[in-house]
């Protein structure tokens, strides 16, 4: 295995492309979308479970034939839950894979060269 001048192997320096400017805005960018997300989507998710704990005679409430309040509340979990997967993936196609397809060309590059 060879070895650069000043004794380190030669390659990618990760760290380098790790403290990059680029490399920053792509986490900033997935963490201002995502923490909010999974935020909301735990505040709504634990009113459901103590709605339905707590507060059983709302969520009991009949809205249409056996169709409850609680039912309604459940099945919109399932909704949210499709809801923010799709959000997501638009999100990541149009404003994070560009710029990590960005990052991982030059990384290339940097090999190809070494």
């Amino acid at each position: 295995m060879s070895t650069s001048t000043d004794g380190s192997p030669p390659g990618i320096d990760y760290v380098a492309v790790e403290e990059s400017p680029r490399f920053d805005e792509l986490k900033r960018k997935h963490r201002s979308f995502v923490w909010p997300l999974t935020v909301a989507f735990l505040l709504w998710y634990f009113a459901y479970v103590l709605l339905s704990s707590f507060a059983t005679e709302f969520v009991s409430t009949r809205v249409w034939g056996d169709i409850t309040i609680g039912l309604l509340l459940g099945l919109g979990q399932f909704v949210t839950t499709f809801a923010i997967t799709m959000w997501y993936v638009s999100y990541a196609n149009r404003k994070l894979d560009p710029l990590s397809a960005e990052i991982r060309t030059d990384l290339e590059k940097q090999e190809a060269g070494a």
